[in-house]
């Protein structure tokens, strides 16, 4: 198997140093640094339809890199698009779910397919609309948010309730529904108005048991300036 390890403690590479014959597949433009044993090529990963349904489901590009160890055994430097922390997951037994964005690299034998959510969370939880990113398969998978990382365990009887925009990736067995941070009077739509202006919005609470990747930072507001900072500089 390919061996994924993080470099660096502020923006990290992911190193990934392959086997001759062994694959990975990438986000576009995550190559830094390959060695010359290895072979780069743009494919569209699972065909014309799953790479239409990755694209219009979580915003990945339609065309994504793969490098195989074609020469020989090689070594390889991939970055993420947002500046932030990686981590890099089992999926087996496990599949996890993906937020926007969140996909970095994967092994050969772990697949991306495009999985329904319910309309409650397509329509507020931003976690990727109507469609969101499921990893199957089996091998390493390595997701990356904005700011630092950190797991954590949910555990029966133990919901833990998480800003829908710090959400990277989670454990696609875990239940996960849309809240507010906020409780208060006048049902639903006051619950609402409490929770804007208290400053968090909707969140995202998970029940259950398993694995939710989080980030520090809340990747909407950086989206949003940099839009704002591409357009002042047009």
């Amino acid at each position: 198997m390919a061996q994924f390890t993080v470099t660096g403690d502020i923006d990290p590479f992911l190193h990934v140093s392959l086997k001759s014959g062994e694959k990975i597949y990438c986000e576009s433009n995550a190559m830094v640094m390959m060695e010359s044993n290895l072979e780069l090529k743009g494919k569209m990963t699972g065909g014309l339809g799953s790479a239409l349904m990755r694209r219009f489901a979580n915003g990945e590009s339609f065309f994504q890199q793969h490098i195989e160890a074609t020469r020989g055994a090689g070594d390889c430097l991939l970055s993420p698009t947002l500046p932030g922390a990686i981590e890099v997951l089992d999926v087996g037994a496990t599949r996890y779910l993906m937020s926007d964005g969140a996909f970095v690299a994967a092994e050969n034998d772990v697949t991306l397919q495009v999985r329904t959510q319910n309309i409650g969370s397509a329509l507020f939880g931003q976690t990727g609309g109507f469609f969101i990113m499921e990893a199957g398969g089996t091998g390493k998978l390595a997701v990356s948010g904005f700011g630092s990382s950190f797991v954590l365990d949910v555990e029966p009887d133990k919901d833990i309730i998480i800003d829908n925009a710090h959400v990277v990736a989670w454990d696609a067995q875990l239940h996960y529904e849309i809240s507010v941070a906020t409780q208060g009077g006048g049902g639903f739509f006051g619950q609402i108005i409490n929770s804007v202006t208290s400053g968090e919005g909707m969140v995202l609470k998970f029940s259950g048991r398993g694995k939710v990747i989080i980030c520090s930072r809340n990747r909407n507001t950086f989206t949003s300036w940099l839009s704002k900072a591409t357009a002042g500089n047009g």
